[in-house]
């Protein structure tokens, strides 16, 4: 399957990421179970997972020293987001 583009990024602490489709999706990512070892410890420091960012064209997210989650992933394992009015 997939998955609509990528508008929006967001880190949420304890280490979740609020993300925004093209759809108007909003759902909400836990990155926590990924945040191990050396390469994605590194997610485990706050100001570190805070850079998280958009890859061109929303088809994906990165971190400053290219860690980054599958689309698919993200999109799949997410919850959906209730919009308040």
């Amino acid at each position: 399957m997939l998955q609509p583009k990528l508008t929006k990024v967001e880190p949420v602490k304890p280490l979740k990421l609020c993300l925004y489709y093209e759809t108007g999706e909003v759902k909400l990512f836990d990155a926590a179970p990924y945040a191990t070892g050396s390469w994605y410890g590194r997610l485990q420091d706050e100001r570190y997972f805070a850079t998280v960012h958009l890859l061109p064209g929303g088809i994906g997210i990165e971190w400053e020293e290219g860690q980054d989650i599958a689309p698919h992933e993200l999109y799949e394992n997410s919850v959906p987001v209730k919009k308040t009015a």
